[in-house]
């Protein structure tokens, strides 16, 4: 799941080498804080936070399939 939200990121983002993503799992739930840089900050949320929704939404369909809960927090 990991390596599908940071390739999501890193196409969305200029500076590639600033993304950092922080894995927090528990037995159900698993939460992915991602810090990006700040000039990329709105590429990565979108106008009116649409593409923040779109990765979120692409997330927990990835983690249904492995029966688990995800939550993606962007941290500026």
């Amino acid at each position: 799941m990991e390596e599908i939200l940071k390739i999501i990121i890193s196409n969305l983002v200029e500076n590639k080498d600033e993304v950092e993503i922080t894995k927090t799992e528990t037995e159900k739930n698993t939460t992915f804080e991602v810090k990006v840089a700040k000039e990329d900050m709105g590429k990565v949320i979108g106008r009116q936070g649409r593409l923040a929704h779109s990765i979120r939404t692409v997330m927990k369909s990835v983690a249904g399939k492995e029966h688990k809960k995800v939550t993606v927090e962007f941290i500026g």
